[in-house]
């Protein structure tokens, strides 16, 4: 029995028990099981407060399939390659510091065909609980990825991406580099320089300070600030300008204006959906990037 994988009888007495307030340790006594079987099996399925039998049930074996991807039901109109896609997706976003389940849901949120999905709609496509979607959009919103919102005469929220979700990412990323810098600056200030933990320090406040520097143009977040303010410019203004105008419009020092237009024509993938265009060699706009658009939309749009 210990060894076997939960029922779906053993997972209704479960939810009974933490319903009843008992702890863990008599839960599993009363199934003999082993207590950390309990308590893994409520911990990856929504926790104490957010344990739900049948949602358990099902992620198991939605997670038990996942291991043989090829005999993995797929969900109406999605194909077994869109899925092997959305895992992998989500798996890069993992492997670069994202936990698990807010990657899988910003996953589906980035290959939905659909403006926005509710939390019901998640809880359907990853069968998790509605715990574990209420915190992975919960962590997404605190990193400004992911906007809540109401659909007129629905009482339902639904979950889109910011429309600037890249250049809010590149901001924070600046910021946590420049962060990394300051606090390795200040230990190189409290060691002595001449140990292997001041040395080490120094290494390490040099590395982020020159990669704050580089992803933000040479001056950290204030250099997307300005890359940012130029694009909010020009479309403001609806139409083309030189750098001389946006001088004067601005009220910044010609070298400024240069480094923010450089800037955002640098950081073009994290200003999607808005780029940085060159009507005429001396003049600047905005437009939409090109591969939102197909040629039928855009000739659509312009008739």
């Amino acid at each position: 029995m210990p060894g076997d994988r939960l029922s779906q009888d053993e997972r209704r007495a479960i939810g009974v028990g933490l319903a009843d307030g008992l702890g863990y340790a008599e839960i599993a006594r009363r199934l003999d099981r082993p207590t950390s079987t309990v308590s893994r099996e409520v911990t990856r399925n929504g926790g104490p407060r957010g344990y739900r039998a049948e949602h358990a049930h099902h992620a198991t074996a939605y997670r038990a399939r996942r291991r043989t991807p090829l005999d993995r039901p797929t969900a109406p109109g999605e194909e077994p390659k869109v899925l092997e896609f959305i895992d992998r997706l989500a798996e890069t976003m993992v492997a670069n510091g994202l936990p698990r389940m807010a990657a899988r849901v910003l996953a589906r949120l980035y290959t939905t065909d659909e403006r926005s999905l509710t939390a019901a709609q998640l809880v359907r496509q990853l069968q998790v609980s509605p715990a574990s979607i209420s915190k992975a959009i919960g962590y997404l919103e605190q990193l400004e990825m992911v906007e809540r919102g109401r659909e007129p005469q629905s009482r339902r929220e639904h979950y889109v991406i910011a429309d600037d979700v890249w250049m809010r990412a590149w901001m924070t990323s600046a910021r946590a580099n420049a962060s990394w810098a300051d606090i390795a600056r200040e230990g190189t200030a409290l060691f002595d320089p001449g140990t292997p933990a001041g040395v080490r320090l120094q290494q390490m406040a040099r590395f982020f300070t020159q990669l704050s520097d580089d992803m933000a143009g040479g001056s950290s977040t204030a250099a997307a600030e300005d890359a940012a303010t130029v694009l909010a410019a020009l479309l403001y203004a609806g139409r083309p300008l030189t750098a001389e105008e946006l001088t004067t419009a601005l009220g910044w020092a010609p070298p400024r204006v240069a480094q923010a237009l450089h800037d955002a024509e640098a950081y073009a993938p994290f200003t999607d959906p808005i780029v940085l265009e060159r009507p005429a060699p001396t003049t600047y706009a905005v437009g939409a990037a090109p591969d939102r658009l197909s040629p039928d939309q855009r000739r659509a749009l312009l008739s």
